[in-house]
């Protein structure tokens, strides 16, 4: 049994974040979940929300989405989970039914409205909740939920729900067609997206691994992580560094993609993990069609990217504790979710 009232970290505007007093959740049919949030890492996205930088309506809503923590209750449907299983929930709603979830792309759910996703209630126009409350309520237990192997931790388990899962898939399917081949990260903005991308980048076998930023904090970083690493601010027509086959943008900057796309090799793979702005100046279209270079732009489908991104933390490729920069008990998101750090997580008491 759960209370009937809970705690909900909720955005109100640029800054301001509250804990409000809202009702439980409570299970509506029998495929859904109820799951308490242990550890909640804070995706690269929310610290600009919070801050202002990508500016929202003057509308509250539900806070946090990369989330791990322990099945409560489970309809009488749930056949894969049970109550007291450790999960990761992927932070993207997925049905797991339709033509796009059969089809692995989760971000592209039709069963719910688009972009539906926790913490993100003004992209769908649907309250799904936040990580950051005393629970919430899985739609589709048995098509989202992920158990944790027992060898990897809560907030390990968070960020593969968002950000670890969305760096490695920046990658890796690109070292697969190409094995062996030089990646180049543009970092930036997307702080731990692109610092996942190193660690992947790096435990798939590719040859140089090359890191570009101009904040020092993340470039000693990537460098422990085992990237050559570059100081840069990145500005139009600034000079390149060479042609990589595949190049990732964390940048979340217009230059940042600009200098990517010129550094893709001909017939390469670009891919960006964010939109840098509504429109871009500048974007060389006509050296990208005479290189022929493909450039890939969209949100993680998150759940079909898990299972891939376990296997490689639980054989040890991959630390991604290493990314995670600063531990913050769960009532001091408020003050905290702010701060510039790289990669923060949030734990239950």
């Amino acid at each position: 049994m759960i209370d009937n009232s809970m705690q909900q970290l909720t955005f109100i505007r640029p800054e301001i974040l509250e804990w409000r007093e809202i009702g439980s959740p409570k299970i509506e049919n029998d495929g859904q979940a109820i799951v308490k949030p242990l550890a909640v890492t804070r995706c690269d996205l929310d610290l600009y929300i919070a801050n202002g930088t990508i500016p929202m309506k003057d509308q509250p809503f539900a806070f946090g989405h990369e989330i791990a923590g322990e099945v409560i209750m489970v309809g009488d449907q749930v056949t894969d989970v049970a109550p007291g299983d450790r999960v990761i929930v992927p932070f993207q709603i997925n049905c797991g039914t339709c033509k796009n979830c059969r089809s692995g792309l989760t971000n592209g759910c039709t069963s719910v409205p688009a972009f539906s996703a926790y913490g993100l209630a003004q992209s769908s126009g649907v309250e799904w909740g936040g990580g950051l409350s005393d629970y919430i309520l899985v739609p589709f237990a048995n098509a989202m939920l992920v158990k944790i192997p027992s060898q990897l931790s809560l907030p390990v388990a968070a960020a593969i729900s968002d950000n670890a899962s969305d760096g490695y898939r920046t990658v890796a399917e690109p070292l697969l067609r190409c094995p062996g081949e030089d990646v180049l990260i543009v970092g930036g903005l997307a702080q731990s997206v692109g610092l996942f991308a190193v660690q992947a980048a790096v435990a798939l076998g590719a040859g140089r691994v090359v890191y570009s930023d101009f904040d020092h904090a993340r470039l000693a970083l990537a460098k422990s992580l085992g990237a050559e690493i570059l100081e840069r601010r990145y500005a139009l027509g600034m000079p390149l560094d060479g042609q990589f086959p595949i190049v990732v943008d964390a940048s979340n900057i217009p230059d940042g993609l600009i200098y990517a796309l010129r550094s893709t090799a001909a017939c390469g793979h670009c891919t960006g993990i964010s939109a840098p702005g509504r429109t871009i100046d500048n974007i060389p279209l006509a050296s990208m069609y005479m290189k022929g270079i493909t450039y890939e732009i969209s949100r993680v489908h998150a759940r079909a990217e898990i299972e891939k991104v376990l296997q490689c933390a639980c054989a040890g490729h991959i630390q991604h504790q290493d990314v995670i920069t600063t531990r913050v008990p769960f009532r001091q998101a408020q003050e905290v979710m702010t701060d510039p750090d790289i990669k923060l997580v949030f734990e239950a008491s």
